[in-house]
């Protein structure tokens, strides 16, 4: 039986206030949550392709059978929950309650569409709601079942959040090739037992903690370019499962979908294709106020001079496409069924070209509410050619939408659903869809309160302005004093190296990073990938989607910045948890584990070393403050060994081979110097072309030196400690700079408020503003032309790279960013001159 609609959203909106008050894993659906036992005849988020030639969709039953270890308690039920990842895996389930076979043993049968997709996982139902954890207390994130025919499948819950799991375990491992070429494939989503994971250029991928038993692997291609493949894997305690999977690559066909809209959809408006594939919008992570799809992500439809809209796509044969049409992404503004219900579109992509006719029926969730029309003046001073977006918090802040240019500063945006049963909520403005960092200064930050609105049966229109924006105040151009630059050879490197703090919203911005940093003159963007250790016992560490860059978007960005004549350098980046200094005091670093730390390291070095050859580019660097505990006489932050193994140096030698075998290009060793005596050069150093100098040295022992005081200092450094190192070590050597614009960056202290000082990486956007922290807008541009003039008449620096750049927009904030800084006037005043293009 189904609950009305307003009723579901009632639900979402109180479990979303549980999970932000209490952090207690929650779930709603658009069912009764307590259905009844028995078969389900429901079936999940079904719409037949709309169109001429629409036809039923064919069913296969699956029985799905799971077991738990711990028993439920009174007034508890246990649910399978088929998820909605184009709406929002936190946002529309459909629940079935299981059947109860005995106290750790449940079951159901559910009439599942043929060749789908399905993702899934398990909800715990009473008082205290909670959704599956995996044997190490993370949430699953979904499971993955193939529909080929008629089929069962058995399961494992580990745990759930207010439990602990206590058996045993073990790991499967394996690797992922193309049945074709028996080639590796390389990020392909891999899951068994909820636990999920990325093959790397190796095909290579590991699944931790799988409770013993059998469990269902599956191999998903997140872009459909293979076929989904499944298939039972054995787990013994403690011991390792090796599977090997063979994919078969799908062939793309065109298919067009065309859609005529309704009546009430406003002239202004963008139209998107949102989906479950990654270039439809999918982002394969858990963004915002549970939403998974990014509207700058997804295609946008066009007039086609009939009334309606279309767009054509090269889709994958036999790929499972759901899909929506939306006017913002899969929760807001997506279009609803005739009865208001949330609607998904399933197409299994056929093996010829095909036009798929669809008509949207409404964009409102309900007669409860009208639509809200948004209407803002913005600041004269906004920079050309930014987007502007909205913001919306129901429950707590959600995704930006894009909002539709009006011209002349003025943005409009109308929302329609779901509206019926929000009431009153809170909204906000902000540039290039940064939220919390890029905000209307009304309302800035991550934690603030929005701009109040409520629901109305009658439609509203609300006309405002944004009268600042923060971290962009009226500014005065930049005086440059005339400097006689020394010219330097055609090697070396100007240029501008990206934070490493990826965001999936990024990417719709990265063509105007690359023209900015072309209007800077520069000639080389360090590119800055990284993988996720998200635990160091046992060893997780590989690419995370929502956290790391993966393979196609950092293949995309290197592809714009060469289509701008810019050189690309890849800067491989370990990305550790909780931070770098505790994940090596916490890792065990016993001779199993450094087996492990060497093999991934080893994976992960070859997988950008295959990167940067696919992507042309003409250097890749590795290294970094990360992994110096791994190094021979490798040092914990306490100052104690981190007691690397004996032959650590052979190690590391090792994975260079096989770097250089898969990129033939320039490879250079991250070395960081904060000032202090300089870490020893590896003693691997011959397996490198250079340095790429991580330099963050004071020039300063108080914050109000001149420059001409804190050139001397830098002049020092380079020729008393950078000089010889080199010498020694007979390398060349690019230095890449790292000042955030915050007072005391000079002396190497910004306070951190607690009689300490501060992290630099910690005043980075996305993370929040740190007030007692001064900004210093002309410190760091002053410790920048300190660096410059030092640099100037050293011709054995091969290159100048300003660190830490963002990519979305710019910003006068404390980060390192240079991006419309003043700093970054000296780069395009020096960069031109260096390289001899400006006299």
């Amino acid at each position: 039986m189904n609950f009305p609609y307003h009723s579901s959203f009632k639900r979402i909106i109180t479990c979303m206030l549980v999970l932000a008050l209490a952090t207690i894993s929650c779930t709603w659906s658009l069912i009764d949550l307590n259905i009844s036992s028995g078969q389900a005849t429901e079936i999940p988020n079904q719409k037949p392709v709309s169109g001429p030639t629409a036809t039923p969709v064919a069913l296969a039953e699956i029985n799905f059978s799971v077991s738990i270890l711990h028993p439920l308690e009174s007034g508890q039920t246990l649910a399978i929950g088929i998820l909605d990842e184009v709406t929002g895996l936190g946002l529309n389930p459909t629940l079935y309650a299981m059947n109860v076979v005995d106290a750790n043993h449940f079951s159901i049968k559910l009439p599942l569409p043929m060749n789908a997709v399905i993702k899934y996982r398990y909800y715990r139902q009473g008082s205290i709601p909670a959704i599956e954890d995996t044997s190490f207390g993370q949430q699953v994130r979904y499971r993955i079942y193939d529909v080929t025919g008629s089929g069962s499948v058995d399961d494992q819950i580990a745990t759930w959040s207010d439990k602990n799991f206590s058996g045993a375990i073990g790991k499967i491992d394996g690797v992922v090739t193309d049945g074709v070429t028996a080639q590796p494939v390389p990020n392909i989503l891999i899951t068994a037992g909820g636990v999920s994971t990325l093959s790397d250029s190796f095909g290579q991928f590991i699944l931790e903690g799988l409770p013993v038993g059998t469990h269902l692997l599956t191999a998903y291609a997140m872009d459909g370019t293979y076929s989904t493949f499944q298939q039972g894997a054995s787990v013994s305690a403690g011991l390792v499962t090796t599977a090997v999977i063979k994919l078969t690559p799908a062939p793309t066909v065109q298919v067009s979908f065309v859609v005529s809209l309704p009546k009430e959809t406003s002239p202004d408006a963008s139209v998107r294709l949102a989906g479950n594939l990654l270039q439809l919008g999918n982002s394969f992570s858990d963004l915002s106020g549970g939403i998974s799809t990014i509207a700058t992500r997804m295609p946008i439809l066009t007039p086609i001079g009939d009334g309606r809209l279309g767009v054509s796509l090269r889709l994958p044969v036999g790929a499972d496409i759901e899909y929506k049409y939306t006017l913002g992404d899969g929760f807001w503004n997506a279009e609803h069924g005739s009865d208001y219900s949330f609607l998904i579109r399933r197409l299994i992509v056929p093996t010829n070209d095909l036009t798929v006719q669809d008509t949207v029926a409404t964009w409102q969730s309900g007669k409860d509410s009208a639509p809200i029309s948004f209407n803002v003046n913005v600041p004269g001073n906004t920079p050309a050619g930014e987007t502007i977006f909205i913001q919306f918090n129901p429950y707590g802040w959600t995704e930006p939408l894009p909002m539709w240019p009006k011209g002349n500063n003025q943005w409009s945006y109308k929302l329609y659903g779901p509206l019926n049963v929000l009431g009153s909520f809170q909204y906000r403005y902000c540039r290039n869809g940064q939220c919390g960092s890029a905000d209307d200064a009304q309302t800035a930050g991550s934690a603030v309160n929005g701009r109040p609105v409520s629901t109305s049966l009658v439609e509203e229109n609300i006309q405002e302005s944004v009268n600042a924006w923060q971290w962009w105040p009226e500014s005065e151009p930049s005086t440059l004093t005339a400097t006689s630059v020394v010219v330097r050879p055609a090697a070396f490197w100007a240029g501008l190296e990206l934070s490493p703090n990826f965001s999936p919203s990024w990417q719709a911005f990265m063509p105007g990073t690359m023209q900015n940093a072309k209007g800077l003159n520069a000639n080389f963007v360090v590119l800055t990938p990284t993988w996720t250790a998200s635990m160091a016992s046992p060893l997780i560490f590989g690419p995370q989607p929502g956290s790391d860059s993966l393979w196609s978007d950092s293949l995309q960005t290197a592809q714009i910045g060469r289509a701008q004549n810019l050189n690309i350098a890849i800067y491989a980046i370990p990305h550790l948890l909780p931070s770098t200094a505790d994940f090596w005091l916490k890792a065990p670093r016993s001779p199993q584990w450094w087996n492990a730390w060497f093999e991934r390291y080893r994976a992960f070095a070859v997988y950008h070393a295959d990167l940067a050859a696919q992507s042309g580019s003409q250097a890749l660097i590795l290294g970094g403050d990360s992994v110096l505990p791994s190094l021979p006489g490798g040092k914990l932050i306490d100052g104690s060994s981190s007691n690397p193994p004996a032959d650590a140096e052979a190690r590391w030698r090792k994975i260079m081979v096989e770097v250089h075998q898969h990129f033939s290009g320039l490879v250079l060793w991250a070395h960081p110097y904060n000032g202090n005596p300089i870490s020893p050069a590896p003693p691997f150093m011959d397996q490198f072309y250079g340095f790429y100098l991580l330099w963050s040295a004071p020039l300063s022992v108080n914050s109000d030196a001149t420059v001409e005081t804190m050139t001397n200092t830098a002049v020092n450094l380079l020729d008393q400690d950078i000089a010889p190192f080199l010498l020694a070590a007979k390398k060349g050597v690019v230095i890449a700079i790292d000042y955030p614009s915050a007072q005391g960056a000079a002396t190497g202290c910004v306070p951190s408020g607690g009689g300490g000082c501060l992290d630099w990486a910690a005043l980075s956007r996305p993370y929040p503003d740190i007030p007692s922290v001064n900004l210093d807008l002309q410190g760091q541009s002053d410790l920048y032309q300190a660096m410059l003039r030092a640099i100037n008449q050293r011709d054995w620096v091969g290159g100048f790279i300003s660190r830490g750049f963002y990519p979305p927009l710019a910003l006068m904030d404390k980060s390192s960013s240079t991006r419309g800084k003043s700093a970054a006037d000296l780069l395009w005043y020096w960069f031109p001159r260096m390289l001899g293009s400006t006299k």
